[in-house]
């Protein structure tokens, strides 16, 4: 039986192996090609540079201004995520604890709202983002990110909230505690699992895309680092050597978040689904 159990262990070690090897390629991929030249880079992809050509990276902070666009793709995922967060952690808590018709029915549009194509209403979004004057603008653009993710998270803040007792408020409100105060004071700090994860996912989400800026930005200093990486792409050539280099320091803050707060969002998503 313990032979048995070892065995069973040591495949699931080997399959673990293969599966991060298996995702862990075309990262390693990218960052080598990144150094290489572009003769360097057709001639083959595997093969090690013979040397290290950090020109590639030299050349996208001080020619293409990636510095800029950072800024740009900071700013919007820091704004989209401090917006999602307080929006659906005050909306998930309310409708959770006031329950009634009103609030199941406000809680099944949230949901359904999940399952409209993102496609299916980007022509109707252009037009109002153009009415309210929000396209071009990098600190205009999170409130579409809001209004798109709050969504999910009030499904997540929803359910959090259930497996919190009521008696915590109940002594809160005895002690004359408004709800507003109860909520900043003794709620919110115990939501921080599940906002740990609503902040992970929303910031791979807000950080990579390339949709939604692509049709809301025009002006090329408001460009994101997703929408820079798509400008050395033409119909004639493709500057992969600037584009990988892009590619990799656009990935390494995502990535570096991702390694660090990554044990929250199993956590998080768990808790939140599964105890509501």
């Amino acid at each position: 039986m313990r032979k048995k159990n070892r065995l069973l262990s040591s495949l699931i070690v080997l399959l673990l192996i293969a599966v991060t090897i298996f995702f862990m390629f075309p990262i390693a991929l990218a960052l080598v090609n990144s150094l290489k030249t572009q003769g360097e880079m057709f001639k083959s992809v595997i093969e090690w540079p013979r040397t290290m050509h950090w020109e590639n990276y030299k050349y996208v902070l001080t020619e293409v201004h990636i510095l800029r666009s950072l800024y740009n793709t900071f700013i919007i995922t820091f704004l989209s995520i401090a917006g999602i967060v307080v929006c659906s952690a005050l909306a998930g808590y309310k409708l959770s604890r006031t329950p009634g018709k009103l609030s199941a029915f406000l809680f099944f549009l949230f949901l359904s709202s999940m399952l409209i194509p993102f496609y299916s209403i980007m022509f109707s979004l252009i037009q109002v983002a153009s009415g309210l004057q929000i396209q071009g603008s990098v600190y205009r653009l999170p409130l579409i990110y809001i209004g798109l993710g709050v969504n999910f998270a009030i499904f997540l803040y929803h359910g959090f909230v259930k497996s919190i007792p009521r008696e915590l408020e109940e002594s809160a409100q005895m002690d004359g505690s408004g709800q507003l105060k109860t909520f900043t004071s003794i709620i919110f700090p115990l939501l921080i699992p599940i906002t740990m994860t609503i902040v992970i996912l929303d910031i791979l989400w807000v950080w990579n895309d390339f949709m939604l800026p692509l049709i809301m930005i025009t002006d090329y200093k408001s460009y994101t680092l997703v929408l820079l990486a798509s400008t050395f792409f033409s119909s004639y050539s493709t500057e992969w050597s600037y584009i990988l280099s892009i590619l990799v320091l656009t990935s390494l803050p995502v990535i570096l978040v991702y390694l660090v707060f990554q044990k929250y969002i199993v956590q998080g998503i768990a808790e939140g689904a599964i105890k509501g």
